[in-house]
Protein backbone atom coordinates (compact mmCIF):
# COMPACT_ATOMS: atom_id res chain seq x y z
CA UNK A 1 0.00 0.00 0.00
CA UNK A 2 1.26 3.16 -1.10
CA UNK A 3 2.03 6.08 1.85
CA UNK A 4 -1.12 8.43 0.98
CA UNK A 5 -0.64 11.72 2.65
CA UNK A 6 -3.80 13.39 3.60
CA UNK A 7 -3.31 17.31 4.58
CA UNK A 8 -5.62 20.20 5.49
CA UNK A 9 -5.40 22.91 3.09
CA UNK A 10 -5.43 26.70 4.32
CA UNK A 11 -5.85 27.85 0.93
CA UNK A 12 -8.91 30.00 -0.81
CA UNK A 13 -10.31 28.34 -2.91
CA UNK A 14 -10.02 29.33 -6.81
CA UNK A 15 -14.04 30.14 -6.86
CA UNK A 16 -13.82 32.58 -3.87
CA UNK A 17 -10.54 34.15 -4.77
CA UNK A 18 -11.51 37.41 -5.79
CA UNK A 19 -10.21 37.11 -9.58
CA UNK A 20 -10.44 33.90 -11.59
CA UNK A 21 -10.20 32.76 -15.62
CA UNK A 22 -11.30 29.52 -17.09
CA UNK A 23 -11.17 28.73 -20.34
CA UNK A 24 -12.57 25.86 -23.02
CA UNK A 25 -11.23 25.05 -26.22
CA UNK A 26 -14.29 23.35 -27.83
CA UNK A 27 -14.42 20.39 -29.90
CA UNK A 28 -13.62 22.37 -33.12
CA UNK A 29 -10.83 24.03 -32.13
CA UNK A 30 -7.79 22.77 -33.78
CA UNK A 31 -5.22 21.66 -30.60
CA UNK A 32 -8.77 20.12 -29.15
CA UNK A 33 -9.32 18.56 -33.01
CA UNK A 34 -5.58 17.18 -32.24
CA UNK A 35 -6.19 16.11 -28.85
CA UNK A 36 -9.74 14.12 -30.19
CA UNK A 37 -8.16 12.38 -33.37
CA UNK A 38 -5.27 11.18 -31.21
CA UNK A 39 -7.35 9.83 -28.73
CA UNK A 40 -9.54 8.38 -30.99
CA UNK A 41 -6.35 6.30 -32.47
CA UNK A 42 -5.21 5.37 -29.12
CA UNK A 43 -8.80 3.74 -28.74
CA UNK A 44 -8.40 2.35 -32.13
CA UNK A 45 -5.42 0.82 -31.37
CA UNK A 46 -6.29 -0.41 -27.59
CA UNK A 47 -9.51 -2.32 -29.62
CA UNK A 48 -7.42 -3.76 -31.77
CA UNK A 49 -4.57 -5.23 -29.53
CA UNK A 50 -7.17 -6.50 -27.00
CA UNK A 51 -9.30 -8.07 -29.65
CA UNK A 52 -6.39 -9.66 -31.51
CA UNK A 53 -4.22 -10.19 -28.70
CA UNK A 54 -6.27 -10.10 -25.48
CA UNK A 55 -4.11 -7.07 -24.22
CA UNK A 56 -3.38 -3.25 -24.73
CA UNK A 57 -0.08 -3.37 -26.25
CA UNK A 58 2.62 -0.81 -25.38
CA UNK A 59 1.80 2.46 -27.41
CA UNK A 60 1.58 6.84 -27.35
CA UNK A 61 0.15 8.24 -30.18
CA UNK A 62 -0.09 11.66 -28.16
CA UNK A 63 2.35 13.85 -30.78
CA UNK A 64 1.00 15.21 -33.77
CA UNK A 65 0.15 18.20 -35.60
CA UNK A 66 -2.82 20.18 -37.49
CA UNK A 67 -1.89 22.33 -40.32
CA UNK A 68 -4.02 24.43 -40.92
CA UNK A 69 -5.44 25.34 -44.48
CA UNK A 70 -6.59 28.16 -46.56
CA UNK A 71 -10.59 29.25 -47.83
CA UNK A 72 -11.94 31.82 -50.06
CA UNK A 73 -14.96 32.67 -47.96
CA UNK A 74 -17.82 35.55 -48.39
CA UNK A 75 -20.93 35.73 -46.91
CA UNK A 76 -23.59 33.00 -48.30
CA UNK A 77 -20.22 30.84 -50.21
CA UNK A 78 -17.12 29.53 -48.93
CA UNK A 79 -14.29 26.87 -50.18
CA UNK A 80 -11.15 25.55 -49.11
CA UNK A 81 -8.19 25.91 -51.78
CA UNK A 82 -5.64 24.47 -49.79
CA UNK A 83 -6.53 21.23 -47.73
CA UNK A 84 -5.99 21.04 -43.83
CA UNK A 85 -3.21 18.66 -43.29
CA UNK A 86 -3.13 16.19 -40.19
CA UNK A 87 0.13 14.25 -39.10
CA UNK A 88 -0.26 11.66 -36.18
CA UNK A 89 2.86 10.63 -34.33
CA UNK A 90 3.84 8.70 -31.72
CA UNK A 91 5.49 4.66 -31.11
CA UNK A 92 3.55 1.93 -31.14
CA UNK A 93 4.13 -1.95 -31.22
CA UNK A 94 3.60 -3.06 -35.24
CA UNK A 95 4.47 -6.84 -34.90
CA UNK A 96 3.40 -9.12 -31.89
CA UNK A 97 3.72 -12.92 -32.21
CA UNK A 98 4.60 -13.11 -35.32
CA UNK A 99 1.56 -10.81 -36.51
CA UNK A 100 2.10 -7.83 -38.59
CA UNK A 101 -0.80 -4.97 -36.90
CA UNK A 102 -1.77 -2.38 -39.31
CA UNK A 103 -1.07 0.36 -37.08
CA UNK A 104 -0.93 3.39 -39.77
CA UNK A 105 -4.06 2.27 -41.21
CA UNK A 106 -5.74 2.14 -38.24
CA UNK A 107 -4.93 5.98 -37.03
CA UNK A 108 -5.90 7.24 -40.09
CA UNK A 109 -9.16 5.83 -40.11
CA UNK A 110 -10.01 6.44 -36.60
CA UNK A 111 -8.68 10.19 -37.45
CA UNK A 112 -11.21 10.21 -40.37
CA UNK A 113 -14.21 8.66 -38.22
CA UNK A 114 -13.60 11.17 -35.58
CA UNK A 115 -13.53 13.96 -37.99
CA UNK A 116 -17.01 12.14 -39.64
CA UNK A 117 -18.83 12.14 -35.89
CA UNK A 118 -17.42 15.76 -35.04
CA UNK A 119 -17.56 17.99 -37.83
CA UNK A 120 -20.86 18.77 -40.44
CA UNK A 121 -18.43 20.69 -43.25
CA UNK A 122 -15.67 18.76 -43.83
CA UNK A 123 -15.13 17.07 -47.45
CA UNK A 124 -12.88 14.39 -46.25
CA UNK A 125 -11.85 13.15 -49.18
CA UNK A 126 -10.35 16.76 -50.43
CA UNK A 127 -10.62 19.63 -47.59
CA UNK A 128 -8.42 17.05 -45.38
CA UNK A 129 -4.70 15.23 -45.82
CA UNK A 130 -3.81 12.90 -43.15
CA UNK A 131 -0.48 11.17 -42.86
CA UNK A 132 1.08 9.52 -39.96
CA UNK A 133 4.49 9.15 -38.44
CA UNK A 134 4.27 6.33 -35.91
CA UNK A 135 7.35 4.03 -34.91
CA UNK A 136 8.50 0.91 -33.63
CA UNK A 137 8.95 1.68 -29.48
CA UNK A 138 12.34 2.01 -27.51
CA UNK A 139 13.44 -1.43 -26.63
CA UNK A 140 13.46 -0.43 -23.22
CA UNK A 141 9.94 1.10 -22.94
CA UNK A 142 9.34 -2.29 -24.51
CA UNK A 143 10.63 -4.38 -22.16
CA UNK A 144 9.38 -2.43 -18.98
CA UNK A 145 5.91 -3.19 -20.46
CA UNK A 146 6.16 -6.59 -20.98
CA UNK A 147 7.65 -7.71 -17.50
CA UNK A 148 4.29 -6.70 -15.76
CA UNK A 149 2.50 -9.40 -14.47
CA UNK A 150 -0.45 -8.86 -12.68
CA UNK A 151 -0.22 -4.82 -12.94
CA UNK A 152 1.26 -2.87 -14.92
CA UNK A 153 4.24 -1.06 -14.19
CA UNK A 154 4.55 2.87 -15.53
CA UNK A 155 6.47 3.74 -18.41
CA UNK A 156 7.25 7.35 -17.36
CA UNK A 157 8.13 9.03 -14.46
CA UNK A 158 5.55 11.71 -14.37
CA UNK A 159 2.40 13.29 -12.14
CA UNK A 160 -1.26 14.28 -12.15
CA UNK A 161 -3.17 16.48 -10.55
CA UNK A 162 -7.43 16.72 -10.27
CA UNK A 163 -9.85 18.47 -8.10
CA UNK A 164 -13.23 18.56 -7.15
CA UNK A 165 -15.50 20.49 -7.10
CA UNK A 166 -15.48 22.70 -10.19
CA UNK A 167 -16.17 26.44 -9.40
CA UNK A 168 -19.25 28.32 -10.78
CA UNK A 169 -16.55 29.92 -13.40
CA UNK A 170 -15.30 26.55 -14.55
CA UNK A 171 -19.08 24.94 -14.91
CA UNK A 172 -20.25 27.91 -16.59
CA UNK A 173 -17.40 27.68 -19.47
CA UNK A 174 -17.54 23.81 -19.42
CA UNK A 175 -21.56 23.50 -20.23
CA UNK A 176 -21.59 26.90 -22.16
CA UNK A 177 -19.12 25.36 -25.11
CA UNK A 178 -21.01 21.54 -24.57
CA UNK A 179 -24.40 23.61 -24.94
CA UNK A 180 -23.34 25.43 -28.23
CA UNK A 181 -21.79 22.26 -29.73
CA UNK A 182 -24.77 20.14 -28.64
CA UNK A 183 -26.90 18.10 -31.02
CA UNK A 184 -29.95 19.93 -30.05
CA UNK A 185 -28.89 23.37 -30.23
CA UNK A 186 -27.00 22.43 -33.41
CA UNK A 187 -30.55 21.80 -34.87
CA UNK A 188 -31.67 24.96 -33.57
CA UNK A 189 -28.79 27.03 -34.66
CA UNK A 190 -27.04 25.28 -38.01
CA UNK A 191 -25.10 28.63 -38.58
CA UNK A 192 -23.28 28.28 -35.51
CA UNK A 193 -19.82 26.33 -36.76
CA UNK A 194 -17.92 24.14 -34.03
CA UNK A 195 -15.12 25.87 -33.27
CA UNK A 196 -16.00 27.44 -30.29
CA UNK A 197 -13.89 28.92 -27.40
CA UNK A 198 -15.07 30.25 -24.47
CA UNK A 199 -12.93 32.55 -22.13
CA UNK A 200 -14.40 33.28 -18.46
CA UNK A 201 -13.91 36.28 -15.85
CA UNK A 202 -15.07 36.36 -12.43
CA UNK A 203 -14.38 39.53 -11.10
CA UNK A 204 -15.94 40.34 -7.59
CA UNK A 205 -18.59 37.96 -8.13
CA UNK A 206 -19.47 39.15 -11.37
CA UNK A 207 -19.21 37.10 -14.95
CA UNK A 208 -18.24 37.54 -18.05
CA UNK A 209 -18.03 34.91 -21.32
CA UNK A 210 -16.20 35.97 -24.09
CA UNK A 211 -17.19 33.16 -27.03
CA UNK A 212 -15.41 32.95 -30.47
CA UNK A 213 -17.54 30.78 -32.66
CA UNK A 214 -17.11 29.91 -36.23
CA UNK A 215 -20.20 30.65 -38.23
CA UNK A 216 -20.82 28.60 -41.68
CA UNK A 217 -20.88 31.17 -43.97
CA UNK A 218 -23.21 29.37 -46.24
CA UNK A 219 -25.76 29.65 -43.74
CA UNK A 220 -25.53 33.25 -42.89
CA UNK A 221 -26.16 34.35 -46.80
CA UNK A 222 -25.49 38.74 -45.88
CA UNK A 223 -24.31 40.78 -43.11
CA UNK A 224 -27.47 41.21 -42.25
CA UNK A 225 -28.98 37.66 -41.33
CA UNK A 226 -25.09 37.35 -39.59
CA UNK A 227 -25.60 39.99 -37.14
CA UNK A 228 -28.63 38.70 -36.50
CA UNK A 229 -27.67 35.33 -35.77
CA UNK A 230 -24.77 36.37 -33.65
CA UNK A 231 -27.49 38.60 -31.25
CA UNK A 232 -30.06 35.28 -31.13
CA UNK A 233 -26.72 33.44 -30.11
CA UNK A 234 -26.00 36.26 -27.28
CA UNK A 235 -29.47 35.53 -25.74
CA UNK A 236 -29.35 31.93 -26.15
CA UNK A 237 -26.30 31.77 -23.98
CA UNK A 238 -26.89 34.58 -21.62
CA UNK A 239 -30.07 32.62 -20.73
CA UNK A 240 -28.32 29.99 -20.40
CA UNK A 241 -25.38 31.01 -18.73
CA UNK A 242 -28.17 32.70 -16.05
CA UNK A 243 -29.62 28.73 -15.25
CA UNK A 244 -26.06 28.32 -13.93
CA UNK A 245 -24.76 31.74 -12.38
CA UNK A 246 -28.05 32.13 -10.53
CA UNK A 247 -27.43 35.60 -12.20
CA UNK A 248 -27.03 37.38 -15.11
CA UNK A 249 -23.79 36.77 -17.17
CA UNK A 250 -22.06 39.03 -19.23
CA UNK A 251 -22.08 37.85 -22.96
CA UNK A 252 -19.49 38.71 -25.78
CA UNK A 253 -19.51 36.63 -29.35
CA UNK A 254 -16.62 37.26 -32.04
CA UNK A 255 -15.46 40.55 -30.27
CA UNK A 256 -13.58 40.75 -33.29
CA UNK A 257 -16.28 41.64 -35.43
CA UNK A 258 -17.20 44.99 -37.05
CA UNK A 259 -20.76 45.56 -38.01
CA UNK A 260 -20.05 48.46 -39.88
CA UNK A 261 -17.25 47.14 -41.49
CA UNK A 262 -18.96 44.28 -42.67
CA UNK A 263 -16.33 41.69 -41.37
CA UNK A 264 -17.51 38.86 -39.54
CA UNK A 265 -15.97 35.50 -38.82
CA UNK A 266 -17.44 33.17 -41.06
CA UNK A 267 -16.11 30.00 -42.01
CA UNK A 268 -16.48 27.40 -44.81
CA UNK A 269 -16.62 24.39 -42.62
CA UNK A 270 -17.37 26.10 -39.16
CA UNK A 271 -13.55 25.72 -38.30
CA UNK A 272 -10.86 28.10 -38.28
CA UNK A 273 -8.36 25.54 -39.20
CA UNK A 274 -8.94 25.59 -42.47
CA UNK A 275 -7.53 28.90 -43.08
CA UNK A 276 -4.78 29.17 -41.18
CA UNK A 277 -4.82 28.15 -37.33
CA UNK A 278 -3.21 25.14 -36.90
CA UNK A 279 -2.67 22.39 -33.78
CA UNK A 280 -0.90 20.12 -31.19
CA UNK A 281 -2.73 17.83 -28.75
CA UNK A 282 -1.69 18.79 -25.21
CA UNK A 283 -1.99 22.03 -25.71
CA UNK A 284 -5.40 23.05 -24.60
CA UNK A 285 -7.91 21.88 -22.46
CA UNK A 286 -6.28 19.65 -19.22
CA UNK A 287 -7.71 16.52 -18.60
CA UNK A 288 -10.83 17.63 -16.91
CA UNK A 289 -11.79 19.79 -20.14
CA UNK A 290 -10.86 23.58 -18.91
CA UNK A 291 -7.97 25.30 -18.78
CA UNK A 292 -7.41 26.99 -15.52
CA UNK A 293 -4.02 28.74 -14.07
CA UNK A 294 -5.32 29.50 -10.89
CA UNK A 295 -5.17 25.82 -9.72
CA UNK A 296 -2.61 22.99 -9.68
CA UNK A 297 -2.83 21.21 -12.84
CA UNK A 298 -0.37 18.76 -15.41
CA UNK A 299 0.53 20.00 -18.53
CA UNK A 300 0.76 16.34 -19.65
CA UNK A 301 -1.19 16.06 -23.55
CA UNK A 302 -3.19 13.13 -21.71
CA UNK A 303 -4.66 12.19 -25.36
CA UNK A 304 -3.01 9.70 -27.41
CA UNK A 305 -1.38 8.11 -24.53
CA UNK A 306 -1.75 4.06 -23.97
CA UNK A 307 -4.38 3.41 -21.02
CA UNK A 308 -2.62 0.72 -19.43
CA UNK A 309 0.63 1.88 -18.26
CA UNK A 310 1.06 5.43 -19.02
CA UNK A 311 0.62 7.43 -16.00
CA UNK A 312 0.34 11.10 -17.46
CA UNK A 313 -3.02 9.76 -18.71
CA UNK A 314 -3.88 7.51 -15.93
CA UNK A 315 -3.68 9.49 -12.83
CA UNK A 316 -5.08 12.90 -14.03
CA UNK A 317 -8.06 10.51 -14.34
CA UNK A 318 -7.40 9.17 -11.14
CA UNK A 319 -6.60 11.96 -9.46
CA UNK A 320 -10.17 13.70 -10.24
CA UNK A 321 -12.25 10.71 -9.82
CA UNK A 322 -10.83 10.57 -6.04
CA UNK A 323 -11.17 14.56 -5.38
CA UNK A 324 -14.73 14.15 -6.80
CA UNK A 325 -15.61 10.78 -4.61
CA UNK A 326 -14.46 12.17 -1.37
CA UNK A 327 -16.65 15.48 -1.58
CA UNK A 328 -19.37 13.86 -2.96
CA UNK A 329 -19.10 11.67 0.26
CA UNK A 330 -18.43 14.13 2.78
CA UNK A 331 -20.11 17.33 2.59
CA UNK A 332 -17.79 18.48 5.07
CA UNK A 333 -14.97 19.27 2.48
CA UNK A 334 -14.99 22.65 0.67
CA UNK A 335 -12.47 21.23 -1.66
CA UNK A 336 -10.22 18.46 -2.58
CA UNK A 337 -7.13 18.56 -4.33
CA UNK A 338 -5.61 15.11 -5.25
CA UNK A 339 -1.83 14.95 -6.62
CA UNK A 340 0.22 11.52 -7.56
CA UNK A 341 3.51 10.62 -9.29
CA UNK A 342 4.52 8.01 -10.53
CA UNK A 343 8.37 6.11 -11.35
CA UNK A 344 8.92 4.53 -14.34
CA UNK A 345 8.99 0.87 -13.80
CA UNK A 346 7.46 0.87 -11.03
CA UNK A 347 3.66 -1.04 -10.32
CA UNK A 348 1.05 1.80 -11.59
CA UNK A 349 -0.87 0.88 -7.85
CA UNK A 350 2.04 1.89 -6.02
CA UNK A 351 2.55 5.59 -6.82
CA UNK A 352 5.50 7.37 -5.32
CA UNK A 353 3.94 9.79 -4.04
CA UNK A 354 0.39 10.66 -3.23
CA UNK A 355 -1.15 13.73 -1.59
CA UNK A 356 -4.83 14.77 -0.74
CA UNK A 357 -5.20 18.67 0.37
CA UNK A 358 -8.27 18.98 1.88
CA UNK A 359 -9.62 21.99 1.95
CA UNK A 360 -13.16 21.76 4.96
CA UNK A 361 -15.81 23.98 5.22
CA UNK A 362 -16.11 26.50 8.11
CA UNK A 363 -15.61 25.20 11.21
CA UNK A 364 -14.59 21.53 10.10
CA UNK A 365 -11.80 19.79 10.59
CA UNK A 366 -9.82 17.36 8.28
CA UNK A 367 -8.81 14.98 11.32
CA UNK A 368 -12.53 13.91 11.02
CA UNK A 369 -12.63 12.74 7.86
CA UNK A 370 -8.42 12.33 7.31
CA UNK A 371 -9.07 8.22 7.60
CA UNK A 372 -11.92 8.04 5.56
CA UNK A 373 -10.46 9.95 2.35
CA UNK A 374 -7.22 7.63 2.71
CA UNK A 375 -9.53 4.60 2.19
CA UNK A 376 -11.46 6.04 -0.88
CA UNK A 377 -7.54 6.96 -2.13
CA UNK A 378 -6.66 3.59 -0.71
CA UNK A 379 -9.47 1.72 -2.66
CA UNK A 380 -9.37 3.33 -6.00
CA UNK A 381 -5.60 2.78 -6.51
CA UNK A 382 -6.29 -0.90 -5.42
CA UNK A 383 -8.91 -1.17 -8.00
CA UNK A 384 -6.76 1.00 -10.78
CA UNK A 385 -8.15 -1.46 -13.44
CA UNK A 386 -11.38 0.07 -13.34
CA UNK A 387 -9.74 3.13 -13.93
CA UNK A 388 -7.62 1.86 -17.21
CA UNK A 389 -10.19 -0.23 -18.58
CA UNK A 390 -12.44 2.34 -18.71
CA UNK A 391 -10.23 4.45 -20.64
CA UNK A 392 -9.36 1.65 -22.93
CA UNK A 393 -13.14 1.70 -23.44
CA UNK A 394 -13.24 5.31 -23.98
CA UNK A 395 -15.41 5.97 -20.83
CA UNK A 396 -13.89 8.53 -19.75
CA UNK A 397 -13.22 12.47 -21.16
CA UNK A 398 -9.40 13.30 -21.22
CA UNK A 399 -9.54 16.59 -23.35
Amino acid sequence: MPDIRIVESFDIPAGEQPVEYVERKGKGHPDTLMDGIVEAASLELSKYYLDYFGTVLHHNVDKGLLVGGSADVSFGKGIITKPIEIIIAGRATESYQNERIPVDELCVRAAKEYLRENTRFLDLDDDVKISTKILKGSESLNKIFSRSVDVPLANDTSFGVGYAPLSVAERLTLETERFLNSYEYKNRMPAVGEDIKVFCIRENGKLSLNVAAAFVAQLAKSKEEYFSLKKKVIEDVAAFAKGIARSDVEVVINSGDSEERGEAYITKSGLSCESGDDGQPGRGNRANGLITPFRQMSIEATAGKNPASHTGKIYNVLAREIAAEAVNLYPQIKECTVSLVSYIGRRIDEPRDVTVALTMQKGEKADAVRSKVRDIADDMLTNIGYVTRGLADGKYSVF
